[in-house]
């Protein structure tokens, strides 16, 4: 898979010029850039507004001793989100736009979550883990699992009781 994401950087501008060039032969060229322009201030003000609106809830959950790790994750996806809204182009304003929606925004948030794979170390035992929507026990996901193929994350972590 990340062999393949170069590919995207070619793709991807490709497919916009494509889109933006048929839709200047249907519209006219001068109400397509005001259309791209008008749907980039549009995203960058709803793209301000979400992420106030998700920082005020990450504040929220940290005052109650809560770690914010839903509004983290929503953070990274207003980044991209961000920067696919200040792209010219409609097919990448419209997954900007669909990383707004807190709903699409979390719908796809759980769904990269689902397919992630964390590597951890734990009294020297090599332990690949399937991150789901379920909490496994602490004794299950201590023992150690043969290796899986995938990406690994270096770290350190400690424990605090």
């Amino acid at each position: 898979m990340i062999r393949n994401w170069p590919l995207l950087f070619i793709i991807i501008p490709l497919v916009e010029l494509y889109v933006i060039i048929a839709v200047g032969e249907q519209i006219g060229a001068l109400w397509t850039v005001i259309l791209v322009l008008l749907t980039a201030v549009i995203g960058v003000n709803l793209l301000r507004i979400q992420g106030m609106s998700t920082l005020a809830r990450a504040q929220r959950s940290m005052a109650q001793g809560a770690i914010p790790a839903m509004e983290m994750m929503e953070g990274i996806a207003l980044a991209v989100a961000g920067v696919l809204l200040i792209t010219p182009g409609f097919i990448t304003d419209s997954i900007g736009f669909l990383c707004l929606f807190p709903v699409t925004r979390q719908a796809i948030i759980r769904f990269i979550m689902s397919r992630a794979t964390v590597h951890t170390h734990m009294g020297g035992f090599q332990s690949d883990q399937h991150q789901s929507q379920h909490h496994r026990p602490e004794s299950e996901s201590a023992q150690a699992k043969p290796p899986k193929v995938g990406r690994t994350i270096e770290g350190e972590y400690r424990r605090e009781d």
